[in-house]
C-alpha cells in the first residue's frame, strides 16, 4: 500500500547548554537554512546528583526544518561531529511535517513517496501550568520513562502569548518533551493523564508525534 509521506521533517537536537550554536553551524554546513534554539532542562536520575540537588541539567533544544535528503545528511553529520553514539553526548530525532507555511526556503509539494516502515519511538509533548512539569516527569517514570526535557514556554512580549494547537502558551506554562518507545507510550500517556488530571479543563494538553529516526537513544 502506498502512503503519502511528508517531504520535510522537523529535527529535534537536544544537547548540553552552550552547544546549540555549534549544532546550528554544523547543520548549516550541510544545507540546513536555519533553526530555533530553546532553553530547557533535562531530568536525570543519578543518586550522587540528587544528593547535591543538581539533578536538573541545563539543555538547549535546537529545532530545524529541512527536506528529507538534507535532514538525513544533517543527522549523520551531527552524529559524527557530536559523537551522539556515546552516552550523554546528546539526542537527535526527527518527526514528519504534514504541512508547512511561512517560509520561502521550504515548500511542500503534492508528491507522494512510499512509507519507510513502522516507527520505533514516539515523542510525547505535554503542556502544563508552570510548576507541574516535575509531576509529569514523575508520572512518566512510574510508567517506564527514563526522563524528559522541560521547556519554559513564553510569549514574545508582556501582553502576548504563543499558540500551540490553539492553546495559549503563557509565561506560566511549561512544555515537557518525552521520547518513548511505542510499546511504552500508551502507559506513559495514561499515567500522566491520571496524575495531572489532564482531562479536566485547563489542566493541560498532551499530543504524540511519530519519530522517524533517532540518534543517541540508549536502553
Amino acid at each position: 500500500m502506498t502512503h503519502q509521506t511528508p517531504h520535510f521533517y522537523l529535527m529535534y537536537v537536544i544537547v548540553k547548554y552552550g552547544l546549540g550554536s555549534k549544532v546550528m553551524k554544523l547543520a548549516k554546513s550541510v544545507g540546513v537554512t536555519g533553526g530555533t534554539i530553546m532553553l530547557g532542562k533535562g531530568t536525570v536520575h543519578h543518586k550522587l546528583l540528587n544528593l547535591f540537588a543538581i539533578s536538573d541539567v541545563r539543555k538547549e533544544i535546537v529545532l530545524m526544518i529541512a527536506n528529507k535528503q538534507t535532514t538525513e545528511k544533517a543527522l549523520q553529520h551531527l552524529n559524527i561531529k557530536l559523537e551522539l553514539d556515546k552516552p550523554n553526548h546528546g539526542i537527535a530525532f526527527t518527526t514528519p511535517i504534514v504541512n508547512l507555511m511561512g517560509t520561502s526556503t521550504c515548500q511542500i509539494d503534492d508528491g507522494i513517496e512510499r512509507g519507510e516502515g513502522d516507527t520505533m519511538f514516539q515523542n510525547i509533548m505535554v503542556v502544563v501550568d508552570k510548576g507541574n512539569a516535575e509531576e509529569v516527569i514523575s508520572a512518566a517514570r512510574m510508567a517506564g520513562s527514563k526522563g524528559g526535557t522541560i521547556i519554559n514556554a513564553r510569549g514574545a512580549g508582556v501582553h502576548e502569548t504563543s499558540k500551540l494547537f490553539s492553546m495559549d502558551i503563557e509565561p506560566e506554562k511549561e512544555i515537557v518533551l518525552i521520547l518513548s518507545d511505542v510499546q511504552t507510550t500508551d502507559n506513559i500517556v495514561t499515567k500522566i493523564r491520571e496524575k495531572l488530571k489532564i482531562d479536566e479543563p485547563g489542566n493541560g494538553i498532551i499530543f504524540v508525534q511519530e519519530v522517524s529516526k533517532t540518534y543517541g537513544i540508549y536502553e
